[in-house]
């Protein structure tokens, strides 16, 4: 589990009937939706709380810190709650579906000088692409 809710507790977050939605639709493991899927995920349990609402409590956890906002695929932004795990991502190319991933190993070491241009570098974001077992059976 990305235990979002329990750190979102130990900041002191207010913890409003929608946040508390949208963070429990957000926790676990592997979890990357979209706006608009937190929300249709939010309603089933709120039915009141608005598109608004969520792309707000959205931004508001990105802002803190505890979700990630994940790019994959140049369409729209997937939210990450894994934050405070560092990890990579396991695109499937044909149906989207997002994986975490812990490679072992340090990216930065990969990464020669000369290829460093005098970079100082604080972070690496790596998205590996391919088939997943379930597209590939199709």
């Amino acid at each position: 589990m990305s235990d979002l809710l329990e750190r979102l507790r130990g900041r002191g977050w207010r913890m409003t009937a929608q946040r508390r939605v949208v963070a429990e639709v957000l926790d676990g493991d592997h979890v990357h939706l979209t706006a608009d899927e937190v929300h249709a995920r939010a309603v089933e349990r709120l039915p009141e709380i608005s598109r608004a609402t969520v792309y707000n409590t959205l931004g508001e956890l990105v802002t803190l810190g505890e979700v990630l906002e994940v790019s994959t695929d140049r369409r729209a932004k997937r939210y990450d709650p894994n934050a405070h795990r560092p990890h990579h991502h396991l695109v499937c190319a044909r149906c989207g579906a997002i994986r975490d991933v812990h490679p072992t190993g340090n990216p930065l070491a990969d990464l020669p000088d000369t290829e460093r241009f005098g970079f100082s570098i604080s972070d690496v974001e790596v998205t590996y692409r391919g088939v997943c077992p379930n597209c590939a059976s199709a």
